[in-house]
C-alpha cells in the first residue's frame, strides 16, 4: 500500500472517529444530559386524561420545564411516547435528563396524591376539597354528591350520603376516576366501621348513619376531646326519653348560617327537620362530616345522668354541665353575660 492510500485509509478513520465522537457525545447529551428543571426546583406536571402529546409539550413549554425542546421531542418519538400519553401527576426533578422523564412518563409512574380532608361542612365543601387536590372537577363531584340514586348505590340517602366519608388522609392517584373514587371511600368507610365499632352501635341499638348523624352534633358542638363523649352522654339520654336534642348547632344548619353566636327565638322558629328545637329526634342527615375522635366520642359515650350543658363563662371552649333546667339556668347566664360583657350578639 502507498503512502497516498494508507494517508487516505488513515483521514478517514480520524473523519469517521471524529463523526462517531460527535454523534456520541450528541446522543448522550439527548438521552442523559439535564434537560427538564435545569438548575430549578423540582416541579409536578399534570397530563390531564385524553391529553395528546401536543397538550404535554404545551404544559411543558408553558411552565418552562424543558431547556432544550428539540432533542425532547427527537427522543420521544425514538421511543414511541407519543403514541401513549398516560394521564397523570408526575415529578419532575431538578436537572432531570430527557430519557429518564420520558421513561417515566411512557411507564405512567406517577406521584400519588395525599388527599386530607376535615372540618367539612357541607358536601359542597367536601366537593371544593377533593376537587382541589385530584382531576375530578368540582362540578362533577357536587351533582354526585346531590344526587339522590347515586347515593342509594352505595346504601344511602342524599340526606345521609355525607356519612360515608371518614375524615382522614388518603393516598391515591390524581387521575382517579369518580366511580373509583367513591368505590374507594367505600372500602374506606367499611374498614373503619370494623366488627368492634359496628356491635358497640348494635348495642346502642343505633344505626351507623344516626351514630354518624349524633357524632356531627357532637363535632359541632365542641372541639375539645376529652368533651366529646361527655357531651354525647347529654343526646343520648335526651334521645331515651324522648326530649328534643335542642342543639344549636342544627339550628345553624338549618338558617344556613355557621357564623351565628347566639340562638335567638327567631332562629328557633325555622320550620326544618334539621331543627332539633322544633323536631325530636336525630334529623334527616349529618350537619357536618364528623372527625374519628367524634364518632368514636359516641360510640364511647360517657355513661351520666346529665340532661344539659352549656358553654363555660370564661368562654376556653368548654362546657358546664347540670342535671336539673334550673341548675342549668344558672349556668346559662353566667355564660349570657359573659357575651354580654364582650358585647357579642
Amino acid at each position: 500500500m502507498n503512502s497516498k492510500s494508507m494517508q487516505f485509509k488513515a483521514g478517514t478513520i480520524i473523519t469517521v472517529g471524529m463523526i462517531l465522537a460527535t454523534f456520541s457525545y450528541y446522543a448522550y447529551q439527548i438521552f442523559f444530559t439535564a434537560n427538564l428543571q435545569v438548575d430549578k426546583k423540582e416541579t409536578y406536571l399534570y397530563v390531564p386524561t385524553g391529553a395528546s402529546f401536543e397538550t404535554l409539550t404545551d404544559s411543558l413549554n408553558k411552565n418552562e420545564i424543558l431547556n432544550d425542546k428539540i432533542s425532547f421531542y427527537f427522543l420521544s418519538k425514538l421511543i414511541g411516547y407519543r403514541e401513549k400519553i398516560k394521564p397523570g401527576k408526575y415529578l419532575i426533578k431538578s436537572n432531570m435528563g430527557n430519557l429518564e422523564a420520558l421513561k417515566m412518563l411512557k411507564r405512567g409512574k406517577q406521584t400519588p396524591v395525599k388527599l386530607t380532608f376535615n372540618n367539612i361542612r357541607l358536601k359542597k365543601d367536601l366537593a371544593e376539597k377533593i376537587a382541589q387536590k385530584l382531576e375530578i372537577k368540582f362540578e362533577q363531584l357536587d351533582s354526585v354528591l346531590h344526587n339522590p340514586e347515586y347515593a342509594q348505590k352505595y346504601g344511602y340517602r342524599s340526606e345521609t350520603f355525607g356519612c360515608m366519608f371518614i375524615p382522614n388522609t388518603y393516598e391515591m392517584y390524581w387521575n382517579i376516576s369518580l366511580e373509583d373514587f367513591f368505590n374507594r371511600m367505600k372500602t374506606e368507610h367499611d374498614k373503619f366501621w370494623n366488627k368492634t365499632r359496628r356491635e358497640k352501635a348494635e348495642s346502642m341499638a343505633y344505626s351507623i348513619e344516626q351514630i354518624t348523624i349524633l357524632a356531627s352534633i357532637v363535632e359541632a358542638e365542641t372541639n375539645k376531646n376529652d368533651e366529646k363523649s361527655r357531651v354525647a352522654g347529654v343526646y343520648l339520654n335526651r334521645l331515651k326519653i324522648n326530649m328534643p336534642l335542642q342543639a344549636d348547632p342544627t339550628v345553624k344548619f338549618a338558617v344556613g348560617d355557621f357564623s351565628i353566636k347566639r340562638i335567638y327565638s327567631g332562629h328557633i322558629a325555622k320550620d326544618s327537620p334539621y331543627n332539633t328545637y322544633k323536631y325530636s329526634g336525630l334529623p334527616p342527615g349529618p350537619i357536618n362530616i364528623p372527625s374519628i375522635n367524634s364518632i368514636d366520642a359516641v360510640l364511647n359515650y360517657e355513661k351520666h345522668n346529665y340532661l344539659y350543658f352549656c358553654a363555660h363563662h370564661d368562654l376556653s371552649g368548654h362546657h358546664d354541665f347540670a342535671t336539673t333546667y334550673e341548675e342549668h339556668l344558672k349556668i346559662a347566664e353566667k355564660y349570657r353575660k359573659a357575651l354580654n360583657k364582650l358585647n357579642i350578639k
